[in-house]
């Protein structure tokens, strides 16, 4: 991971590129999946700056990520290699959004030495208003400290937390000095989340 680069002194710079082109897997008969996602890119660049070892410094805090292959069956693509076509996606992952996403937030706060109260943005993947909804209550922010965009772009997987960092920032939501929460769930099962004072 990217962080991780910068941590061992590896590396100075990253670009780190989220882009995906959901249109080509969707199942076009399946409401309940085609509605929700959309093609989309964005990018975030990470650059090694000297701190105080503080929550107060900017940058990366503190993260928190997640696998756990037995709930490989509720988001997946049916395809691929093993049936040499593309496939389509699977997905029944709400019930196991919402917890999983608030509670690698909170470890990941812990992590940082902070607490909810002292979030300023949640910049969350954008999967669905009700599981963004879900999580901002189970962390007890209010929305009008969530930076949604799903409205506007639909579920663009791993595009989603730069495209929602890019609007919040244009938007003038996000400020320098911002305590921001970004958390993501996706197949496998993978989620995980970061703390970044931008």
């Amino acid at each position: 991971n990217a962080h991780a680069l910068i941590l061992s002194g590896q590396v100075r710079r990253v670009l780190v590129i989220g882009a995906e082109t959901f249109s080509r897997l969707m199942n076009w008969k399946d409401r309940g999946t085609c509605v929700l996602f959309g093609d989309g890119a964005g990018a975030v660049v990470l650059e090694a700056i000297t701190g105080e070892g503080t929550a107060s410094d900017r940058g990366i805090l503190s993260t928190d990520l997640n696998s756990d292959g037995r709930y490989r069956d509720i988001l997946y693509v049916d395809g691929g290699t093993s049936t040499g076509t593309t496939g389509h996606l699977v997905m029944e992952v709400f019930r196991h959004a919402i917890e999983k996403l608030a509670e690698t937030a909170h470890r990941a706060l812990d992590k940082a030495g902070l607490t909810p109260d002292d979030v300023d943005w949640i910049v969350p993947h954008q999967a669905n208003i009700r599981i963004i909804e879900g999580t901002a209550k189970r962390m007890q922010v209010p929305m009008e400290r969530v930076v949604v965009t799903v409205q506007d772009h639909g579920n663009t997987s791993a595009a989603s937390i730069p495209l929602a960092l890019s609007v919040g920032k244009a938007r003038g939501q996000i400020k320098p000095g911002d305590l921001l929460v970004t958390e993501a769930i996706g197949g496998g099962l993978a989620w995980g989340s970061v703390v970044l004072r931008w």
